[in-house]
């Protein structure tokens, strides 16, 4: 019997090592990657210290982590959840550790640590690693899967299981071959689009703003749809990026950006309604007569940015005897509903891609094709996709798992 994993990410080891451990050496397991390494990509998440997982519990609460894939991830996210994954790992040699902000990495802080250990579950299994091996084609006939290589070599499979990520991060082998071969085999592809993202700004000036951060803001996208975030952001010399930049980018992964016409709003202070902001604000200039505007509004939001605002305002020569309501009320518009015309992307450090095969053509229990039986599909390239925070790698290792269970059953 012969398993060919084509893929070599987290999805991919993570079904290698489910099916090693559990025949035995009952089935040959072929594990084909087109890198000259496994887990490239792996190892780079969460700035190469490998964000593992997430630390939560509550699955319900980690299945609201998916803009797309929630329902198809809840039979495997409960059957692989974040709390196995870190047993799992840390039970394999890799000793795990949860930070403030939930996302769980390796206590030696060092990505390699979880690649190594599926390398030492492969070599300890006699499993065939077949690098630098690029797929170019594959048919099924008679109950086979035939794979054709670049170099001129063909292997035939029983079973076949697709774990080629998305078509981010090209510099990690992630570049959308896999898509072509679901399609080949009878399956149909959602739209692709980048998600985890950092945005970039028409305005010129936003350069003035590099390095200014917020915990929690608002973030409001306004195209053919609405999206809303709260959460902690900066903005950087183009525009953008931090949590909430990714996560709101995420939910809105298949706006097009590149026309102008999209627009971002941010509101400073959330928890403020427009009323009290106003009244603030004119307390402020009232007790403070003689001084500049732009100094009393630098108590509400960083220089640079008080800067902008005040210009924006045409209010920046203005001592605060001479700001009237008219200018108080463009003030406040800025501090709760600023204004950004999207220009781009630009990548974070988790880029995924939003889009992939079809959900409704898999077996969201088995993660095997409804259309072509022993073919199965776990990672990114499914049409599922998360926050940053380490749940990207949670939906590849519990896709994974369960797509490796399956095939164990199937063989046992």
């Amino acid at each position: 019997m012969k398993i060919g994993i084509i893929g070599a990410g987290a999805a991919g080891m993570i079904v290698v090592a489910t099916i090693a451990e559990n025949l035995k050496g009952n089935a040959e397991i072929f594990l084909i990657e087109k890198n000259d390494g496994i887990g490239k990509k792996v190892e780079i998440t969460g700035g190469g210290r490998c964000n593992v997982t997430t630390g939560l519990r509550d699955i319900k609460e980690v299945l609201k982590k998916y803009p797309r894939g929630a329902n198809f991830l809840k039979f495997a996210m409960y059957n692989f959840s974040p709390a196995d994954v870190f047993d799992w790992v840390s039970s394999h040699g890799v000793p795990l550790k949860t930070e403030e902000d939930m996302r769980v990495f390796p206590k030696s802080n060092n990505g390699k640590d979880v690649t190594n250990l599926f390398k030492n579950i492969f070599e300890k299994n006699k499993i065939n690693l077949l690098l630098k091996y690029n797929v170019l084609d594959i048919t099924k006939k008679d109950e086979k899967f035939h794979v054709k290589f670049s170099n001129g070599e063909a292997m035939n499979f029983d079973f076949l299981v697709l774990t080629t990520g998305g078509n981010a991060y090209s510099q990690t082998g992630s570049t959308g071959d896999g898509y072509a071969f679901a399609k080949s085999l009878g399956h149909k592809i959602t739209n692709l689009s980048p998600s985890l993202h950092a945005f970039t700004f028409a305005d010129k000036n936003i350069k003035n703003l590099a390095g200014i951060s917020f915990k929690d803001v608002t973030l409001k996208i306004k195209g053919k749809k609405t999206y809303e975030f709260i959460g902690p952001f900066l903005f950087t010399h183009k525009g953008i990026s931090g949590p909430a930049v990714f996560a709101i980018s995420s939910m809105a992964a298949h706006e097009k950006f590149n026309n102008g016409e999209v627009f971002l709003f941010i509101d400073f202070f959330p928890d403020k309604k427009y009323e009290n902001i106003f009244n603030e604000l004119n307390k402020n200039i009232s007790e403070n007569q003689k001084k500049e505007f732009i100094n009393v509004l630098r108590n509400f939001v960083p220089k640079a940015l008080a800067e902008m605002m005040c210009k924006d305002a045409e209010i920046s020569e203005k001592k605060c005897s001479e700001v009237g309501k008219k200018d108080l009320n463009k003030v406040t518009e800025f501090l709760k509903n600023m204004k950004f015309r999207i220009s781009g992307k630009t990548p974070g450090e988790e880029f995924v891609t939003a889009g992939g095969v079809d959900l409704r053509d898999v077996d969201s229990k088995t993660m095997e094709s409804k259309i072509c039986p022993n073919l199965y599909f776990a990672g990114e390239i499914l049409d599922v996709d998360g926050f940053t925070g380490g749940f990207n790698l949670q939906a590849a290792w519990c896709t994974g798992r369960i797509a490796g269970e399956s095939i164990v059953k199937k063989i046992k």
